[in-house]
């Protein structure tokens, strides 16, 4: 086992990536009385992240993870719990759309009146894990960029887009799907597009959802109807690439025509409540999460189809996990930055990435088509595990990032 080398570097851990998962990977390391030195590295500056028009599902175990780290009691306020959700399969043109599947939005866990999930604006959270971490004195480089690294045997030294050179014992990369990091690291992934873009924005609608999230499985790929405070929802809808951007350069009379023929007239009338963008979709699994003095988190290590809901999520596993891996082997004295130390992260997350990516795939193969003899077989699919109540439970402590063994601060426990 590799021994703490001298700590000359300026930093302990880097982290490039100033997003959900670069922010709470921060907190979570420098909460519990570490003793390491942070540094967050990001192209934004950190004062735009009030302007995040978008929101995110956070599972139980995240908020759980959240609470520990004192971030949840801040926010919670702004939270829409999901109380419940429903799965529909049909093409666009049908004017009636079978309920298939429901479910309850508790995890019931030891009678725990919980919900499975929470709606939370990115504009609430980003800033609240921002001055979590300044609070806790991690030191941020932004806006800034790291444009090279050299990996020594006793740290990385960075050189940033601004010309300032910093040395770290380990670099951490949460820079995206794209990771610029994980191509100089010359870590290779297995990645395909889908030939579909995800329409995110939000809407205002006449009635209210009453937390009732929807997720309608139409030809072109799922539309997500996601609960948001007040009558308003967050939808995250699938198409394909070239119709997808037809609709967001669209006016919003021809939008919004499109859009209510996929929302229906359940919730009234509809209008626009924010931005519309359009993200191309695909799948990205790193064959490696980790190298010598460097490691992947987050959509740098696995970017997968967001039909499950379980992106974000994903990151924040791999935020616990690490920040476990990391503080225990700092009190036990060893090299952080060692490869038998780092692959101790990778065993933990990698199968897991992997798996959820393989089940992803196969769900949007299957439900995003138009043929018939596999909408009857999925349709029997889905309404035989809606009678079957141990599946459903099964399926919402997956949702809930509750099932099997989970690193502490999932759990809600300290490191």
């Amino acid at each position: 086992m590799a021994e703490a080398p001298h700590k000359g570097a300026d930093f302990d851990v880097a982290i490039a990536g100033g997003g959900y998962v670069g922010l709470s990977l921060a907190v979570a390391l420098k909460s519990g009385d570490s003793g390491l030195k942070v540094v967050v590295i990001d192209p934004k500056p950190m004062a735009v992240l009030d302007r995040d028009p978008r929101a995110s599902a956070i599972a139980a175990a995240a908020s759980r993870m959240l609470t520990q780290l004192g971030i949840w009691d801040d926010i919670k306020d702004s939270a829409q719990p999901i109380t419940e959700m429903i799965v529909t399969d049909s093409k666009l043109r049908d004017k009636v759309r079978p309920v298939f599947l429901t479910f309850g939005g508790e995890t019931g866990e030891a009678g725990e009146n919980e919900p499975f999930a929470n709606m939370m604006p990115n504009s609430k959270m980003l800033p609240a894990l921002y001055e979590k971490a300044k609070a806790l004195g991690v030191e941020f480089d932004a806006p800034d960029s790291a444009a090279s690294f050299t990996t020594t045997a006793s740290d990385v030294r960075l050189t940033l887009a601004s010309g300032k050179s910093v040395s770290t014992r380990l670099l951490v990369a949460a820079d995206g799907v794209r990771s610029r990091l994980r191509d100089l690291a010359g870590i290779r992934t297995v990645h395909w597009d889908y030939g579909q873009s995800g329409i995110v924005t939000t809407v205002a609608h006449e009635r209210p959802h009453n937390g009732r999230a929807e997720e309608h499985f139409l030809p072109a790929g799922p539309f997500a109807i996601l609960p948001l405070p007040g009558n308003r929802s967050s939808l995250v809808w699938t198409e394909r690439t070239d119709d997808a951007r037809r609709l967001v350069e669209s006016d919003d009379f021809t939008f919004e025509i499109e859009l209510q023929r996929r929302f229906g007239h359940h919730l009234g009338t509809l209008e626009l409540a924010g931005p519309r963008n359009a993200y191309p979709l695909g799948l990205t699994l790193a064959r490696d999460f980790v190298r010598p003095r460097f490691a992947l988190a987050g959509d740098a290590a696995h970017g997968i189809h967001p039909i499950a809901g379980q992106g974000l999520n994903m990151g924040f596993k791999d935020v616990a996990a690490l920040a476990e891996v990391l503080i225990e082997a700092n009190r036990l004295g060893q090299d952080i930055g060692a490869l038998d130390v780092l692959e101790r992260y990778q065993r933990w997350r990698r199968f897991d990435a992997w798996q959820m990516g393989v089940v992803t795939d196969v769900l949007n193969r299957l439900f995003s088509n138009d043929n018939d003899v596999l909408r009857a077989a999925r349709d029997f699919g889905l309404g035989l595990v809606d009678r079957m109540p141990f599946l459903k439970t099964r399926f919402i402590s997956e949702a809930a990032g509750l099932a099997g063994p989970a690193p502490k601060l999932l759990s809600g426990k300290p490191i």
